[in-house]
Parts: structure tokens; C-alpha cells; sequence
């Protein structure tokens, strides 16, 4: 699949807070000394989106549960589960990522397992799965405003991540983040070279770029590939396409526990 942009966007950093939320205390107010960048050679940090910035795959999740629930006439749960993952991964190359392929892939799976046979209703029902995805109420994961506001000061944010077009637009415009980030890169997919050719396009060599994400597979390891740094954020749901099997031969990289560990990356006290 080609892997590049199909969505370039630049938003000047206007209207963002620059005061920390009185919740949720980061690392960086406990530090009561003054803090300087511990990495001055990054230029520009990227950041996923879904399961990085906001919940995401809990809601496939659930999705894909009621379709197995509709399966139940001709097969059983996990073999319906099965059945639609093969098809969304037949699919991948020709609907890409996001909740439109994912429906289509519903569909395609349904008449398979049915024979043909399954109903006008069922297909109904199948639809209005994948309108209720694309339209679940966004959820910023903790800390992810703060952070931000403490980064976007001294740092170029930008988003990078793949999906539908449409839906990660309204993702992006629901999360009230925009101001927060430079640019925003919705790619088909995320590989090295999508990642040479945003960098190329950033003006900056490899070595001044970092990428933050949930995926070893799409936010880590190709970046890795051409140079740049990544780290990664495990989040406790990861679709299965994106599952990395072996690690051993992955080059050294940072793994943070929470979004709100950044600071303690990106800042250290003066003194």
C-alpha cells in the first residue's frame, strides 16, 4: 500500500492555554527548580493520535462485538472474529484504515459467513454499527491538554497518524487540540518511507524529529528505520494487525507507562 499524506494542515499555536490544570499535577510543577530541555536537538515531536492522544480501539472493540452477536446463526464468536479480521485485512489495501473500511469489512464478512443469506435488516444494523463508531463522543486520554501546553512552548508539535480522512479531521477539530500543533499528517499507512517524506517536507534532518505513539509497528519501528527517535506509549487495547510478535531485533527506544511521563523526557532542572 502507498504510504503517504492525504491531508496536510498547519495551525498557528493561537489560544492555547499555557497554565496547567490544577487536577492533575504534572512532573514538571514538582520540579521546583527551573527546567531546561533535555533534548535541544529535537526540532519537531509527533504525536498518533488514536490511543495516543485519545481513546480509539475500546470502541472497535465494542463494535466488533456486536457484530459477532449478529454471526451467531453460522458461527460461533471467535470464529466470526476471525472471519472479520481476514476480511478487514483483504480489504486493507483497497477501503485503508479507519471506521469506513471497517464497515465495509462488516458487511463483506457478513455475506461470506452467511452464504449470502444474511438479511437486509442485519446489513442495516451492520451500518448503523459503523455510524455509531464514527460518531462515539472523543475522550482525550489523562494529561495529554497539559502536557501539550507545557511541550507546544518550546518544542514544534505536529500530529502524524492514518485513518480516514474525514474521520480523523473531525477527531482532531471534536478534541479542541488544534492549536496545539504545526501540522497534522494523515497518512494511508505509516512506514519508512511516509516517514522520510514527512520529514523531508518538515525541513529537518531525521535525527531532529521524535515520534510518540501506541504502536511499536506504525509509530516506533519504522521511524527508528530512518534515523529518528520514537517513544513508545503502550495503551492496554491494541488491535491485532498492529501487534509487534518479536522485539528482540527492535533498536533502543523509550517506553513511558503515561502520557504525563513526557515532561521527564523532554525536561530536566536547570541545575
Amino acid at each position: 500500500m502507498a504510504g503517504y499524506s492525504v491531508l496536510r494542515r498547519y495551525f498557528p499555536n493561537k489560544g492555547v492555554r499555557k497554565r496547567v490544570g490544577s487536577k492533575q499535577r504534572l512532573a514538571a510543577e514538582k520540579w521546583r527548580t527551573p527546567l531546561v530541555k533535555s533534548k535541544p536537538h529535537i526540532k519537531v515531536i509527533g504525536f498518533d493520535a488514536d490511543d495516543t492522544l485519545w481513546l480509539n480501539e475500546i470502541h472497535y472493540r465494542n463494535s466488533e462485538r456486536q457484530f459477532v452477536e449478529l454471526m451467531e446463526p453460522w458461527l460461533t464468536k471467535r470464529e466470526a472474529m476471525k472471519e472479520l479480521f481476514s476480511s478487514e485485512m483483504e480489504n486493507l489495501g483497497l477501503y485503508g484504515y479507519g471506521a469506513k473500511g471497517f464497515t465495509l469489512s462488516m458487511i463483506d464478512a457478513a455475506i461470506s459467513i452467511s452464504n449470502g443469506q444474511v438479511s437486509s435488516d442485519v446489513i442495516r444494523q451492520l451500518i448503523d454499527i459503523g455510524k455509531a463508531l464514527i460518531n462515539v463522543p472523543l475522550e482525550l486520554l489523562d494529561n495529554v491538554t497539559d502536557v501539550l501546553t507545557q511541550l507546544c512552548s518550546d518544542y514544534k508539535l505536529i500530529v502524524a497518524t492514518k485513518g480516514d480522512l474525514l474521520d480523523q479531521e473531525r477527531k482532531l477539530q471534536n478534541s479542541n487540540l488544534e492549536g496545539y500543533f504545526h501540522h497534522v499528517e494523515v497518512m494511508s499507512d505509516k512506514n519508512p518511507d511516509s516517514y522520510r517524506k514527512l520529514v523531508r517536507h518538515l525541513d529537518i534532518q531525521p535525527e531532529e524529529f521524535l515520534m510518540v505513539g501506541n504502536s511499536l509497528k506504525s509509530d516506533v519501528i519504522p521511524v527508528l528505520e530512518i534515523g529518528a527517535d520514537a517513544i513508545h506509549i503502550p495503551y492496554h487495547t491494541t488491535w491485532e494487525h498492529e501487534r509487534v510478535a518479536d522485539t528482540s531485533g527492535i533498536q533502543p527506544y523509550i517506553t513511558l507507562d503515561s502520557f504525563h511521563h513526557l515532561l521527564g523526557v523532554f525536561y530536566r532542572p536547570a541545575n
